[in-house]
C-alpha cells in the first residue's frame, strides 16, 4: 500500500481508562477479526493480563479502514500499557508510531499516567488526538475533563472527541480522525533498509521473532539482514504482519509495521532498539534506539526444585520479551544458584514472577526486594550496591547515598492531611503544594526504598481510589542506613539480609524475629533467630522445636539446664552446616515488616 495511505499510531492512557476496550471497538469497526474470534480485551492475551485486567506487553495489529471518502487505509495500531511500572513499554511503542490517541476517562479526568504518557508522546514529536471516554457513564464529568485536557495538552475544545468505547458511540469519529490528523510515514523505499526493532519474543520452533517498524527501504523472505548494534547476521525465514495473529507477507517496505522471523536461537543476539539493515547494502547511519531503562527494584529469583537450567532458560526468554527486565547470575550460600533481577517496580516484579510460574511452570523463590545504594568508603572509593550481600562492613563505610524520587501527587482536598502524614512517615521531604478546583497537588522528595513496595496502594486506600501519583528520579542523597543481617541458629543467612534506616532498625528487628519465629520451618531442637546490626544483636526470638525433650530424675531443674547447654553447644557447631529450608513465607515476613513500619 502507498505510504500516503498508511497510519501508524498508539493509544496512551492511564490504567483503567478504557484503552483496551477502544482497541476492541477499532478492530470490530474495521472487521480485523471475525465476530466468532472477537473477545473482550483481545490484545491482552497473556494470562497475567487477563487476571489483573491490565496491559503488560505491548501488542501490534494491522487493520484496513474504508474511510468516508471511499479510500482504504492501512492502520498499524501499536498497543501500550497504562500502569506506571510499564512506561518503558510505552516509550518503545511511541518510537514506532507517528501519532497517538490520548484517551481520558470522563469519570476520573486527567491522572498521573495520562500526564506521563502525554509527555512521552510529545518528546517523540507525535501528533496527539485528545479523546474523552465513558461519556455515557452516570458519574461522567465531561466539562471538567475538557478543562483538564486543555490545560495539559494545550488543545482547543473542538479538537476533542467524545466517545463511549464500551457501546461504540463516537468510535467512527476516532477512525476518521486517525486518517485526517495523524501524518503519513515519511521514508524512502529506494534507500538502504533501515528498520527499528521495537519488540521481540522467543518461539521454541521459529527462534527469535523481531517486531519492526520500517523507516527506509524494503526486504523479503530469504534476504540477508543484520542487526547493526549486535552485528548479528541472519537470513530472513519469514516476514509478516499482525492481524493480530502473525500473517506472512511477500515483503515489508518503508512505513510498514510487522515482524521478521530470524531463526536465531540465542536470546542474547537481539537487542530491543537495534537497527535492522541489509548485509549487502547497509544503511550508513543507525537509528538512535532507546535510552536504557533503569531498574528501581531488585530481588533474587531462585529455583524451588533445583531446576536452575530451566529457570535460566525461562529468564533469558522473558528478558528478550521484556527489555526493561534485567538479570545477572548470583549464588547464595543458603539458596544456591539463582539470579539477581532488576524491575521497574513491584508490579513489574509480580508480573515477571507470575509469568515464570504460569507460562513456564517453574516454582520460584523470591527474596526481599531492595533498591540500589551508593556506598562511599573511608578510602574514597564508591561502591554501587544492588544486593545487600555486597554491602561493605560498617567499619569501612564513610557514608551511604540512597536514591530519591520526586513524587507528584494529586489528592482530594479532604484527604490532604492523611496523605501528608503518610509521606512524612515514609521519610518524605515536603517540596510544595498547590490547590486546583477541589484537588490538591503535593510535591515530595521520597526515598525510593520507602515507596517501592506498597506506598501507591496505601495512597489509593487513603484517598478511596481518587489520588494519582507521578514519580521521576531525582538523584542520590546521603542517608543513615545500615545493613540488617538475620542469623538463624547462629548462622548468617545471606539471602535474608536487607538495608534499613537506622532509626527504624530496632523496631523492625523486633517485629521481624517475631514473624520469623513462626515462618521458619521447625526442627527437633529450638533455633534462635537474631536480627544483627553492626555486629550487635538488636532482637532475638526462638523457633520452637517440633517436640520437647522429657527430663527424668530427682533434679529435673539441673537436668533441664544441662540439656539446654548441650543442645546450645551442638547448635553452635552445626548451625553453619545445617541445611536451611527457606519457604517463600520467610521472605514475605520481611517484606510485611518493612511495609508496616
Amino acid at each position: 500500500m502507498k505510504q500516503s495511505q498508511i497510519r501508524n499510531f498508539s493509544i496512551i492512557a492511564h490504567i483503567d481508562h478504557g484503552k483496551s476496550t477502544l482497541a476492541d471497538r477499532i478492530m470490530e469497526e474495521t472487521q480485523t477479526v471475525s465476530e466468532r474470534e472477537m473477545s473482550s480485551q483481545l490484545l491482552d492475551s497473556m494470562a497475567v493480563e487477563q487476571e489483573h485486567g491490565i496491559t503488560v506487553k505491548s501488542r501490534t495489529v494491522r487493520s484496513y479502514y474504508t474511510a468516508n471518502n471511499g479510500e482504504t487505509f492501512e492502520y498499524n495500531f501499536i498497543d501500550t500499557p497504562g500502569h506506571v511500572d510499564f512506561s518503558y513499554e510505552v516509550s518503545k511503542s511511541l518510537a514506532a508510531s507517528d501519532g497517538a490517541i490520548l484517551l481520558v476517562d470522563a469519570t476520573q479526568g486527567v491522572q498521573a499516567q495520562t500526564v506521563a504518557n502525554y509527555r512521552l508522546a510529545k518528546e517523540n514529536n507525535l501528533k496527539i488526538i485528545p479523546v474523552i471516554n465513558k461519556i455515557d457513564h452516570p458519574n461522567a464529568d465531561v466539562e471538567e475533563t475538557k478543562i483538564q485536557l486543555m490545560e495539559l495538552a494545550d488543545v482547543d475544545e473542538d479538537e476533542m472527541l467524545l466517545i463511549s468505547a464500551k457501546t461504540g458511540i463516537g468510535v467512527d469519529l476516532v477512525l476518521e480522525a486517525i486518517k485526517d490528523r495523524i501524518p503519513e510515514p515519511v521514508g524512502d523505499i529506494e534507500a538502504p533498509l533501515k528498520a527499528l526493532v521495537f519488540d521481540s519474543h522467543f518461539d521454541a520452533f521459529k527462534g527469535i521473532v523481531a517486531y519492526i517498524r520500517v523507516f527506509d527501504g524494503e526486504f523479503k523472505a530469504n534476504n540477508l539482514l543484520r542487526f547493526m548494534q549486535q552485528t548479528t547476521d541472519f537470513q530472513v525465514v519469514e516476514a509478516g504482519i499482525f492481524k493480530p495473529d502473525m500473517v506472512a507477507v511477500d515483503s515489508l517496505h518503508a512505513g510498514d509495521v510487522g515482524y521478521v522471523i530470524t531463526g536465531l536461537k540465542d536470546p542474547q543476539l537481539v537487542k530491543i532498539g537495534d537497527t535492522l539493515t541489509s548485509q549487502n547494502h547497509p544503511t550508513p547511519e543507525a537509528l538512535p534506539g532507546y535510552k536504557e531503562s533503569e531498574s528501581m527494584v531488585f530481588a533474587g529469583f531462585y529455583p524451588k526444585d533445583n531446576n536452575y537450567k530451566e529457570l535460566k532458560s525461562a529468564i533469558q526468554k522473558l528478558a528478550l520479551n521484556d527489555s526493561s527486565f534485567h538479570y545477572k547470575e548470583e549464588k547464595s550460600d543458603a539458596l544456591g544458584l539463582g539470579f539477581r533481577c532488576g524491575f521497574l517496580g513491584m508490579l513489574h516484579l509480580s508480573i515477571i514472577r507470575e509469568r515464570l510460574e504460569k507460562e513456564y511452570q517453574l516454582g520460584v523463590l523470591t527474596t526481599t526486594p531492595n533498591v540500589t545504594y551508593h556506598v562511599v568508603l573511608k578510602n574514597g572509593k564508591e561502591v554501587t550496591v544492588d544486593n545487600p550481600v555486597q554491602f561493605p562492613d560498617f567499619s569501612e563505610i564513610d557514608h551511604v547515598e540512597e536514591p530519591f524520587l520526586d513524587v507528584h501527587m494529586t489528592v482530594p482536598d479532604e484527604q490532604v492531611g492523611d496523605i501528608m502524614k503518610l509521606a512524612e512517615k515514609r521519610k518524605g521531604i515536603f517540596q510544595d503544594m498547590a490547590y486546583n478546583s477541589g484537588q490538591t497537588e503535593l510535591n515530595y522528595a521520597l526515598p525510593s526504598s520507602e515507596i517501592a513496595y506498597d506506598f501507591f496502594n496505601q495512597l489509593k486506600s487513603l484517598s478511596h481510589g481518587y489520588a494519582t501519583m507521578e514519580t521521576q528520579f531525582k538523584g542520590y542523597q546521603t542517608a543513615d542506613v545500615v545493613k540488617m543481617d538475620v542469623l538463624v541458629n547462629y548462622a548468617t543467612v545471606d539471602a535474608l539480609g536487607f538495608v534499613v534506616h537506622r532509626q527504624d532498625a530496632v523496631e523492625i528487628g523486633q517485629k521481624l524475629v517475631e514473624q520469623l519465629k513462626y515462618a521458619i520451618p521447625r526442627k527437633l531442637f529450638p533455633m534462635p533467630v537474631q536480627a544483627v546490626v553492626e555486629n550487635k544483636a538488636i532482637a532475638r526470638a526462638n523457633v520452637p522445636p517440633l517436640r520437647k525433650s522429657a527430663t527424668t530424675g530427682s533434679d529435673k531443674k539441673n537436668a533441664a539446664k544441662q540439656d539446654m547447654l548441650r543442645r546450645q553447644s551442638a547448635n553452635k557447631r552445626l548451625g553453619s552446616k545445617a541445611e536451611m529450608d527457606l519457604p517463600q513465607e520467610v521472605f514475605n515476613a520481611i517484606l510485611e515488616v518493612n511495609n508496616d513500619n
